[in-house]
């Protein structure tokens, strides 16, 4: 009897020491997306490490995501390593050598003890201790308690910092005065759900002296706000997920949850996608225009698409023309900031060097260091440049908005499809929007790609005869991530 008590208290025990580290059983290596789910293959999404990463360069990220993709575990478990100051090996993100003083926000009380405190957390054990969320049981020094009637609600979480000191990580409501969100700065500030903007300046203020982040995450069910809204106009870091961007959904439970939905919220619940203003571009849900990639027949004919990147992501489009029916595919998708052409010439030949490429007017621009235009110096690394910018041939000319419309006739009959793997592109598309009747120019770098190759259509070409196909060529890929 004794024995079988040992037993049972050392197994408990060794389950209690694993629930304590989530963050390093679950964080420590990527997602296997080649994989189905399952407790051997645990870890961040791409789409979470292409978040977390950007945070070495960007003050201001906001993801915007659909329900149940993991938006709050995605900026819990960052917050948590930020406050352990304890990073896995593929972190490309920011970095904190010494304990942080943060703030975690939620619309009210119930909603933070709820969601965020329960993700950094866990919940309390049989001994009255935490442990079972991100922040491992092994650095909690202490927690304080919310004096607001609400039980077991947590004030302020103290954590031991790599560096020998406590970060510090405390509570906050967007219920609160916003004079109560004035005071000392701060390194994070993490607004889970989208604040009203005089509590979202608030806080970012408070970030400004230290040099800090703000992290946003929440589903745009308020539609085109000043939040969201700051973030599309300005030059700020903004994620767009789906239902189909997280692997755990399977096909019956997305099915399931959209039938749980009013109609009128299932597109912004199951993409991330808000109301954006006078209305989307391309108003189709993404199943609409979506299809299984598949190996392109070397007769059908190919053309690409390319965005110079000038004061934004140079980007890429790779499509195909089925000869028989005329329908236009999106195969494959490339972005890129902050690269030379030849960077972006060698990413736009990964398919072949062969295939004619389509590029808009400001190639003509000269470079401002050399004097020799973008559309030169592309070609001259060996990408094959169409002679003219994109236009068609007709009054329509290079105009944007004849070409956007043709787009989605198409689309709307069945005859553009875009490859399910090209997860960048659908999230530029679910973004894309008109205000009072002017297309904003945002985050469409891969868009504006597809759409020159489109147009300049009647150019693509098949694959000649004695043209080998390519093997992948050992450059940045692309679709997927940024």
């Amino acid at each position: 009897m004794n024995e079988d008590i040992s037993l049972a208290r050392i197994a408990k025990e060794s389950e209690a020491r694993i629930t304590g580290r989530k963050i390093w059983r679950e964080y420590a290596q990527p997602f296997d997306h080649s994989q189905p789910p399952s407790p051997d293959n645990i870890g961040p999404y791409n789409w979470q490490i292409d978040f977390h990463n950007a945070g070495a360069n960007h003050h201001e990220r906001c993801l915007i995501a659909a329900n149940r993709v993991g938006k709050s575990d995605c900026a819990a478990a960052e917050l948590a390593l930020h406050a352990i100051g304890d990073y896995p090996e593929w972190w490309q993100g920011r970095r904190f050598t010494k304990p942080i003083n943060a703030w975690a926000a939620g619309e009210s009380t119930e909603a933070v003890r709820d969601i965020i405190q329960a993700k950094l957390l866990g919940e309390l054990d049989e001994n009255g201790k935490y442990g079972s969320g991100w922040i491992p049981r092994s650095r909690i020094e202490k927690t304080t308690k919310r004096q607001a009637g609400v039980t077991d609600a947590v004030d302020t979480i103290y954590v031991k910092h790599v560096s020998g000191g406590l970060s510090k990580i405390q509570m906050k409501t967007y219920e609160q005065e916003r004079r109560k969100w004035q005071g000392t700065k701060k390194d994070i500030v993490w607004f889970d759900e989208e604040p009203p903007m005089p509590i979202y300046t608030e806080g970012l203020t408070r970030t400004m002296d230290s040099n800090g982040l703000v992290i946003l995450t929440f589903t745009p069910l308020l539609g085109p706000s000043d939040v969201v809204v700051h973030f599309m106009e300005g030059k700020y870091y903004i994620k767009n997920v789906g239902w189909n961007d997280a692997p755990h959904l399977d096909e019956a439970t997305k099915a399931r949850m959209l039938e749980s939905f009013p109609i009128y919220e299932r597109e912004t619940r199951s993409t991330g996608t808000p109301l954006m203003g006078s209305g989307a571009i391309f108003p189709l849900p993404d199943d609409r225009i979506s299809c299984e990639p598949f190996k392109i027949p070397d007769w059908w004919l190919r053309i690409n698409g390319c965005d110079f990147g000038i004061d934004h992501p140079a980007a890429g489009a790779f499509c195909a023309v089925d000869s028989e029916t005329g329908t236009f595919y999106v195969y494959d998708c490339y972005r890129m900031a902050g690269e030379t052409p030849i960077y972006h010439a060698a990413a736009l030949k990964k398919h072949g060097d062969w295939i004619p490429c389509a590029w808009p007017h400001d190639g003509m621009d000269r470079d401002k260091g050399s004097g020799i235009p973008l559309k030169d110096q592309y070609r001259g690394h060996g990408l094959y440049m169409l002679p003219k910018h994109a236009a068609y041939r007709d009054e329509r000319g290079s105009h944007v908005e004849p070409g956007l419309n043709e787009m989605y006739e198409f689309m709307r009959t069945g005859k553009f499809k875009i490859f399910s793997t090209c997860t960048q592109w659908f999230e530029e598309k679910r973004l894309y929007h008109r205000e009072d009747g002017q297309v904003i120019k945002k985050r469409d770098d891969i868009i504006s790609a597809t759409r020159y190759a489109f147009v300049m259509r009647r150019y693509a070409a098949a694959r000649p005869a004695q043209t080998a196909p390519m093997q992948r060529a050992a450059i940045p890929m692309v679709g997927g991530r940024r």
